[in-house]
């Protein structure tokens, strides 16, 4: 039987002794979408911190010069970072009759979904989110203000007051977070030893200069960071209440 010539292209098998290198899987294209996911991953993984460009590059097996043609800078980088994240945040339709109720739910679930990712909460301190969730995000809450009855101009300013405070309780939160994983115990352990050390502070002052800080030391560590940060949504919302009710006498 004749043999069927293959020509030179055929391929020939590798002599035993060496190793063939298997093929090498074809790299993911580059996009936008891709560089964020990849940078929450960062992220969340090792904090705010670690996110630059370079380390991002290295992540996806490529050079920073190549995510330029798909994000500006870190500025931009960390402005779509924040938005992706803000995209969670699921949000109600505005009810007028619970106004109060829904203003709270927004600010906690904010709050919780900026908390799940390490110290992310530190990007919107010191800029304005424009990004189409972050814009999501204001439109919802400006809307249940605004179906609660409180005044534009009232609302307008409470949408940012209360966004600062959210962003600034999540980030201090953070802060204990990466402290205490740095000290190796469990979180109770922790903010226990860390309150302990305040409170024990607060009532070894000398009481004829501090008398009001000493008498009243138990009052002042009581309560953990939830029922703090309820207390501050109260005063926010009856703050808000007060400018209803004012605006009905009108």
């Amino acid at each position: 039987m004749a043999t069927v010539d293959q020509g030179p292209d055929a391929e020939i098998p590798a002599p035993p002794w060496k190793r063939r290198r298997p093929p090498a899987k074809a790299r993911q294209p580059l996009s936008q979408d891709l560089i964020v996911d990849t940078a929450l991953r960062v992220l969340d993984a090792e904090g705010l911190d670690a996110v630059s460009m370079r380390r991002v590059a290295q992540e996806l097996g490529t050079g920073p010069a190549s995510l330029y043609a798909h994000v500006s800078n870190k500025e931009e980088l960390l402005e779509l970072l924040l938005d992706r994240v803000s995209g969670e945040v699921s949000l109600p339709e505005p009810d007028p009759a619970r106004w109060r109720e829904q203003v709270k739910e927004v600010a906690h679930e904010i709050h919780q979904v900026l908390s799940a990712h390490a110290d992310i909460a530190r990007v919107p301190l010191g800029m304005i989110p424009t990004g189409p969730n972050a814009l999501r995000l204001n439109e919802r809450l400006l809307g249940v203000l605004l179906a609660g009855g409180v005044p534009p101009q009232i609302a307008a300013w409470a949408v940012d007051r209360i966004y600062l405070y959210v962003n600034s309780d999540a980030y201090e939160g953070s802060i204990h977070v990466t402290k205490q994983r740095a000290s190796g115990l469990e979180p109770a352990e922790y903010m226990a030893g860390f309150l302990g050390q305040v409170r024990e502070f607060f009532t070894s002052l000398p009481a004829d200069r501090f008398p009001a800080t000493v008498r009243h030391a138990p009052e002042l560590m009581s309560g953990d960071g939830e029922d703090r940060f309820e207390f501050g949504l109260e005063l926010l919302v009856r703050g808000l209440e007060s400018y209803v009710r004012g605006a009905g006498k009108d």
